[in-house]
């Protein structure tokens, strides 16, 4: 399991600070994201909403894609295609998405990803297209 380098730690955005999870590894193409179950992010039925799951996933690729190992050289990018499978419900508490960087180019990657409770089951599972973009306020 790798550690996020606190170097790289980023202040959380307001969706991320609203939702309760944190970007706990990241390295070059791979990256963890992780939140612990809350009652506002379960549906009607007490289980994690799917747009949690959605969430999740989505961050873990995004990140796994815009390692750079530089926190004053950003990269960003945005989703432009995502399919979610739902596998199972949570036996745990702790929901752990991992993502990784698995083809791309210049301007766009290719990344799948893994979201897991802390027992180890697999929840759901996620392929997404992402296209880089510059910094904010750069383009």
């Amino acid at each position: 399991m790798t550690e996020l380098n606190p170097d790289l730690r980023e202040d959380p955005y307001a969706i991320q600070q609203h939702l309760g999870y944190e970007v706990t590894g990241w390295t070059e193409d791979w990256a963890r994201v992780e939140m612990d179950l809350a009652q506002h992010v379960m549906n009607r039925q007490g289980i994690p909403h799917g747009g949690i799951h959605a969430t999740l996933l989505d961050t873990a690729m995004g990140y796994a894609g815009c390692f750079t190992g530089d926190p004053g050289r950003k990269q960003n990018a945005m989703t432009l295609s995502m399919t979610v499978n739902y596998v199972s419900q949570p036996k745990g508490r702790r929901l752990i998405a991992e993502g990784r960087r698995v083809g791309g180019g210049r301007s766009t990657y290719f990344a799948e990803a893994e979201l897991r409770d802390e027992t180890g089951a697999v929840l759901s599972r996620a392929t997404g297209v992402f296209r880089y973009r510059p910094p904010l306020g750069q383009g």
